[in-house]
């Protein structure tokens, strides 16, 4: 019974992710947000459970990037077509026409994040070097990241930003490089910890308890500083290992 149990777990978290379609579908993407989070959560216990309980198998590797498809895949490509289609106000600034918008490919490019993500998983489930770490954006991040958008648009007062968010051309690019730095071969250092060598995780507990006071104090805003800090930090680190 137990091996079943890891299973169970990450099933909870395509169950997740099918609840965030659904209310990505009807715009309340503060709801889609809360089930993204929860999936994200089951998709951290599944393999912490599989391996204290040594059931750790194929079929769950498989299993738990079909989930993640629809989490951290499917969910965030959904977002920023829904973002993309519902520019109607500001279509005279952006010079857009429901001709060359609406009845044109325009939103459709927001799953251009769905398909780098399908890449990313296919890629992970045959990379044997992945094992420690991360090459490429995992999509967990990556979903947290665009999610976190329309979160700050509906919850900041800053012009400034709900303006440069709401900007098709800003999110189609974003598209771009969310569906490229997920691919990316740039190497990211593991969110794993493991308590009797705290000494050896230095990188990790600093960017634990930096991102911890980001979003105590900038909320959703946080959320896409910290996936930038996690880059840069990775970045740095191989840096440093190269001149070592």
């Amino acid at each position: 019974m137990k091996k079943h149990i890891p299973n169970i777990i990450t099933l909870l978290n395509l169950l997740s992710g099918l609840i965030a379609c659904i209310y990505a579908f009807d715009d309340n993407i503060q709801m889609a947000f809360f089930w993204v989070c929860i999936g994200i959560f089951f998709d951290y216990w599944d393999g912490f459970v599989a391996r204290i309980l040594n059931v750790k198998s194929e079929m769950g590797l498989q299993l738990d990037s079909l989930a993640d498809m629809v989490t951290s895949g499917v969910v965030p490509g959904l977002v920023v077509y829904k973002m993309l289609a519902n520019i109607q106000e500001n279509q005279e600034i952006y010079n857009l026409t429901p001709e060359t918008y609406y009845m044109g490919v325009v939103p459709y490019l927001g799953f251009i994040i769905t398909l780098g993500a399908a890449h990313r998983l296919a890629k992970f489930n045959i990379d044997t070097r992945q094992t420690d770490s991360f090459i490429g954006l995992p999509t967990p991040g990556n979903a947290l990241f665009i999610l976190s958008l329309p979160m700050i648009i509906n919850t900041t007062s800053s012009e400034f930003l709900i303006n440069t968010i709401s900007n098709p051309y800003v999110l189609v690019v974003i598209s771009l490089l969310s569906a490229y730095i997920m691919n990316a071969e740039l190497p990211l250092f593991s969110l794993k910890i493991k308590p009797n060598n705290l000494g050896a995780f230095k990188l990790q507990l600093v960017f634990i308890i930096l991102s911890i006071v980001l979003l105590i104090a900038l909320k959703y805003i946080a959320i896409p500083l910290i996936i930038l800090l996690y880059i840069f930090l990775s970045i740095g680190k191989n840096l440093s290992t190269s001149k070592a």
